[in-house]
């Protein structure tokens, strides 16, 4: 450290904390070591009665831990993702729009492994509204070598950034229900606005409803009539189970589509298929999803509207992290469900 007069320390960095004591009303720290002393500074220190103070020497390969937490600001945050300015060397990770939440876990990873980087997040795969806490950025030591933070970019200039939120999609969507006992009048589809309700959270609309009885031919002929009809997402309810009456599997395989899975590793939504007919999704949704919260569903669903294409792999890491606990008041998605 070096002693400079106070009136020239503008821009240079405080090397201890500094103490003022306004009698009756406040005694302190009004300065905290590693503080940028900045031209509004100046009057007050003059008032505590410095006169000269001790700032840190900043050699050429050295960063101080506000411009470093920047500096990572810049490398670690990709679209849809902002940083709020630092404080003490610490950055916020906020959600600059509504969208999917993507993070690289192995990123992550390494950057962290490089030590004096403190890097916290919550999960990925997941929806996300605009200005939300995404996570937070730490330099630890006041000081950091400036091959740290370019560790970092060698790091992320392939493979970067760790973090973005893609916007969602709004989709053209139709929904059939399934199942003879709705068509027949005997009872109320109750599933049909239970689906609205949840593609309503991602701005996608039902365009066509219709209902059909536990018919294979009749359920088939009504997803291809929807993909015919320009469907961007086909949602079929019911019928999903192994009961001989249970026909929507089948139906939905018999119109020609790839079957991703049909069933998950997930509690609630293991019965649920997920396919595509020529590159338009469609869920075939058992009866959990009309009476539990959250399902295999709603941990699938934003990645669809975000334009992720679903593969098998996808589903089978959803086992981990896989079983709702059914608290008592759900706070999904901020919990561990769907969290892998």
């Amino acid at each position: 450290m070096q002693v400079v007069k106070t009136e020239e320390a503008v821009g240079m960095v405080l090397g201890h904390d500094i103490t003022e004591i306004v009698p009756g009303k406040f005694k302190g720290v009004a300065f905290k070591k590693g503080h940028v002393i900045q031209e509004e500074d100046i009057e007050r220190l003059l008032r505590i009665g410095k006169e000269h103070i001790y700032i840190f020497e900043l050699k050429e390969d050295e960063l101080h831990e506000d411009e470093a937490a920047i500096a990572l600001g810049k490398l670690i945050c990709g679209e849809g993702v902002l940083f709020t300015d630092p404080k003490e060397g610490k950055i916020n990770i906020i959600a600059k729009q509504k969208g999917l939440l993507k993070i690289n876990r192995d990123l992550l990873d390494d950057v962290n492994d490089l030590g004096d980087i403190c890097l916290a997040t919550i999960h990925g795969n997941r929806l996300i509204d605009e200005d939300e806490l995404i996570g937070g950025c730490r330099v630890i030591p006041l000081i950091i070598k400036s091959e740290k933070i370019e560790s970092v970019k060698s790091i992320l200039q392939e493979k970067g950034p760790i973090f973005k939120v893609k916007p969602f999609k709004p989709l053209n969507a139709a929904l059939i229900v399934t199942g003879s006992e709705v068509y027949k009048g005997r009872i109320e589809d109750k599933f049909g606005p239970v689906i609205e309700k949840k593609l309503k959270k991602f701005d996608t609309e039902i365009f066509y409803k219709t209902i059909v009885p536990d018919e294979l031919d009749q359920i088939k002929e009504a997803v291809i009539q929807c993909k015919d009809m320009g469907a961007e997402l086909i949602v079929v309810t019911g019928g999903m189970s192994v009961d001989p009456d249970d026909k929507t599997p089948g139906a939905i395989k018999a119109t020609g589509a790839s079957i991703v899975s049909y069933g998950t590793p997930v509690l609630p939504g293991a019965m649920l298929l997920y396919a595509y007919l020529e590159g338009i999704p469609i869920f075939g949704l058992p009866g959990c999803v009309m009476f539990s919260d959250t399902t295999a569903f709603d941990i699938l669903l934003p990645r669809v509207i975000a334009g992720e294409k679903i593969v098998r792999r996808d589903i089978t890491r959803m086992g981990y992290g896989g079983q709702c606990l059914k608290c008592e008041i759900c706070t999904f998605p901020n919990c561990h469900f769907g969290k892998y």
